[in-house]
């Protein structure tokens, strides 16, 4: 079995689209361009301070992005629910949350990001 290879700029947009955050957004929060953000996220390897910069703007760790992997993702995801385990092969699986809180949770978090898209739009235009 091989090791996979760290894509590091893999990892920043995989976080950043996730987060739903634009390249231009994270740009301008960097004082990078577009294209500078693009070609950041096109390298494997990443400086330690342009990764710390990023970890910052996205508010996660640098750890988080030097070690993404969207297969744990999907594991943690999987494995979300009382009495799951790797090998089950029961598939009546019982919520331990109430859905409606996550959809309100959720909600929430995008109505908390579009707020602060405003909060830059309005910056940028004030900057003109």
């Amino acid at each position: 079995m091989t090791e996979k290879t760290i894509h590091e700029g893999r990892n920043v947009k995989r976080i950043r689209e996730i987060l739903g955050i634009k390249q231009d957004a994270l740009a301008m929060e960097l004082g990078l361009s577009q294209q500078a953000v693009s070609a950041l996220e096109q390298k494997e390897a990443l400086d330690k301070d342009m990764i710390e910069k990023i970890a910052k703007v996205l508010k996660v760790t640098p750890e988080t992005i030097k070690n993404f992997a969207e297969e744990t993702v999907v594991n943690v995801i999987q494995n979300n629910y009382e009495g799951s385990t790797n090998n089950s092969s029961n598939y009546n699986h019982q919520c331990t949350f109430n859905p409606f809180d996550k959809v309100v949770e959720l909600y929430e978090a995008l109505l908390k990001s579009e707020r602060e898209k405003i909060a830059l739009l309005e910056k940028m235009i004030d900057k003109k």
